[in-house]
């Protein structure tokens, strides 16, 4: 899409990928680089049951809770949030999720366009 005029598109038409370290979670990005932006926009959506392991990334996260409840580990913090909670992770921090409840859990998730590399850690 490269366009430097903008983009406009359905989320609910962007094609969903499973997170292959993840439980019943999927990315959708609805922004990245190839618009020319400075930071990516994905959704990620979890299912009941759905999370994501402990795990560090070279980039910083900004996220928005859309829907559903959702426990996050930010370093030795654990934090449960729902529909309009904000949440902010460092580049590097240790971090978690798990969906609470049968509702499955989305959030928005805006990171910089830089190279990221993602480190799994042991429970």
């Amino acid at each position: 899409m490269g366009s430097k005029v903008g983009a406009v598109r359905r989320a609910d038409g962007v094609d969903g990928v499973q997170v292959g370290a993840g439980r019943g979670t999927i990315r959708r990005d609805l922004i990245d680089a190839n618009e020319g932006a400075h930071f990516a926009l994905r959704k990620f959506t979890m299912s009941a049951g759905g999370g994501m392991p402990r795990h560090t990334n070279a980039v910083e996260h900004e996220q928005y809770v859309l829907r559903g409840r959702g426990r996050i580990g930010i370093g030795d913090d654990v934090f449960e949030v729902g529909p309009d909670d904000v949440v902010y992770i460092p580049a590097g921090v240790p971090h978690w999720y798990e969906t609470v409840g049968e509702e499955p859990f989305e959030f928005l998730c805006a990171v910089p366009n830089h190279p990221d590399s993602i480190e799994l850690l042991d429970s």
